[in-house]
């Protein structure tokens, strides 16, 4: 039973994801509605015949507090696509502060990118305008449902339309 189903609270809003087993052993609890399932393939057991989940939906509301993202340099790396964001190369990322830790700049989403060694050691103590250097996109803060959605990899046309991407 290897995949991935993906958990919406009560109201649809999307909660995370959990593997099959998980998804499973919900409904089996009667915790959890089958919204969504692979057609064709089930789940069988001598005494039940169950449709293989690839959506579910608790049965009672979970109040979650606001979901924020970890600040961290894997989340960084994973936000910016593994990919340097002023050269667009994939290998011997580092991560750049924006505005140079020397000049006030912060650890923060908004001044953090994804640079090869070759770019950061260019840029070196100044900003991207000062190094005649341009970065791809601005650094921001990515959203809950944004890592929800690439945690498990190719998302699903089923997810879409409950992850705001239909």
């Amino acid at each position: 039973m290897t995949g991935h189903v993906l958990v919406l609270n009560q109201d649809y809003s999307a909660l995370t994801v959990c593997s099959v087993e998980r998804a499973v052993v919900l409904v089996h609890l009667q915790k959890v509605h089958v919204v969504e399932s692979v057609p064709g393939q089930y789940i069988r057991s001598p005494s039940t015949h169950l449709p293989w989940p690839s959506i579910v939906r608790l049965k009672s509301y979970a109040r979650v507090p606001f979901k924020r993202v970890m600040l961290s340099r894997r989340n960084i790396l994973k936000r910016d696509r593994h990919t340097c964001q002023y050269c667009g190369a994939k290998d011997r990322l580092t991560i750049d502060h924006v505005l140079p830790k020397s000049r006030g700049g912060r650890d923060t989403w908004e001044n953090l990118a994804a640079a090869c060694v070759a770019c950061n050691n260019r840029k070196g103590d100044r900003t991207p305008e000062e190094a005649n250097m341009t970065l791809a996109r601005e650094p921001f803060r990515p959203s809950y449902v944004m890592f929800l959605r690439d945690f498990a990899g190719a998302v699903k046309d089923t997810w879409k339309p409950y992850l705001f991407l239909g």
